[in-house]
């Protein structure tokens, strides 16, 4: 096979502690060696020009796959939710999605949990595993019957399959849009307690002590949740969590003039939760940074808020926002890189998302002092339907590489 190698750039290795100079030998689609190393006489050089060469991102759920958005982020991988337009609850359609962003980017299936992700009866999940699926998910939604969800832990443990779960009790969210507090109260908005995602944790946790099957959390963002997420771990139990951008930098005071584009699903909640996401990143609780990118269109955001969509398009700006954790003092370069790459290849299975010998070559260069405005109305993404729209931000990605060849 042909070799090649990566010389002059600054690696962000998730293993490693700090940013380092280094070289990246590829053979093939896979990473041959990294680090510290000669370069072989007959490899060829590719110069990163100073810049920081990290492990392609890989978006622990997303609601829709969109090559531009994608690429101008810097994801290489996405793990796609189960809610489409004819939910992953079938053998086939697992295989219809994996083919979805070839051959520009890997679409790594969630299975649905159940038939319709209705909560009532299990889809065929060894199927679909075998079909391609990487995990189980219960989609948008939280399974209210306990029994079902004990059933659903139970036969993705003996599959190897980590459960995605949406962490909000149905039974208090109802029809809400909104946190309880000032904000709802004063907009007269729809609104649920933020304890619904505390409660819905707490249970799942119980069901997967009996079970031993790994849960996952998608979203994470209340302090009351990050605590029953913390005492999981410190149990032992196979335990993760999520969050994303919006509720590390925005809180319900984004809603304030009605604004659709921050309508999401959980919704924001307050500034103290806010800066507890903040602290759960910084203290390692939070295992993954995800975009949850689900551009919408006009026909869905513009539109009363307690009629729109929920949902916002994040993948192209989920590195250059979470790099404000890195400027912050809230995590290094490397630890990041984990959050958005190591741990969610890990969850999935897929040998990706670091640099260690044998895995797949797909790699992101960064310019992390890049700056740039986001724009809702020249986004790459199939819609602009961001909370962030007109903020300030650093840090671009000037190339990517998928399984050792440039895209």
């Amino acid at each position: 096979m042909s070799r090649t190698a990566i010389v002059n750039g600054r690696l962000a290795d998730p293993a490693g502690s700090a940013v380092a100079p280094g070289t990246i030998l590829i053979e093939g689609d896979s990473i041959l060696a990294a680090g510290a190393i000669d370069v072989p006489a007959d490899a060829a050089r590719i110069d990163a020009q100073g810049l920081i060469v990290a492990p392609g991102l890989i978006d622990l759920g997303v609601f829709s796959t969109d090559k531009p958005a994608f690429h101008f982020g810097g994801v290489t991988r996405a793990a796609l939710m189960p809610d489409q337009s004819s939910p992953l609850d079938d053998a086939g359609l697992i295989r219809q999605a994996t083919r979805a962003g070839k051959p520009d980017f890997w679409v790594h299936p969630i299975a649905a949990a159940t038939r319709g992700l209705a909560g009532r009866e299990l889809a065929e999940i060894g199927m679909m595993r075998a079909a391609g699926a990487m995990a189980v998910g219960t989609g948008r939604q939280w399974i209210a019957d306990s029994g079902v969800m004990l059933r659903v832990l139970s036969y993705a443990s003996g599959l190897g399959l980590t459960v995605i779960a949406h962490a909000e009790d149905g039974g208090l969210t109802g029809n809400a849009v909104a946190t309880s507090g000032e904000t709802a109260t004063r907009l007269g908005l729809a609104n649920a307690p933020a304890c619904a995602e505390a409660m819905a944790i707490a249970r799942d946790v119980m069901l997967a002590r009996e079970t031993g099957a790994a849960i996952h959390f998608r979203l994470v963002t209340t302090a009351d949740g990050f605590a029953q997420v913390r005492a999981a771990k410190a149990q032992g139990l196979r335990v993760t969590c999520g969050t994303s951008p919006a509720y590390l930098f925005l809180s319900d005071n984004a809603v304030s003039d009605f604004r659709t584009f921050a309508r999401l699903s959980p919704p924001l909640r307050s500034e103290d939760d806010r800066k507890a996401t903040i602290a759960a990143v910084s203290d390692g609780t939070v295992d993954v940074i995800t975009s949850s990118h689900d551009p919408r269109g006009p026909e869905d955001k513009r539109l009363p808020f307690a009629d729109a969509a929920a949902g916002m398009a994040g993948a192209e700006t989920l590195l250059a926002l979470s790099l404000n954790l890195v400027r912050d003092g809230h995590v290094t370069m490397n630890r990041l890189m984990t959050l958005l790459s190591g741990n969610p290849a890990r969850i999935l299975g897929v040998a990706a998302g670091d640099f260690a010998t044998g895995h797949a070559a797909d790699l992101i260069f960064i310019d992390p002092d890049a700056p740039w405005i986001i724009d809702s109305t020249r986004m790459a993404a199939s819609a602009g339907n961001t909370p962030f729209d007109r903020v300030p931000v650093q840090g671009r990605v000037r190339r990517i590489m998928k399984g050792g060849m440039f895209l």
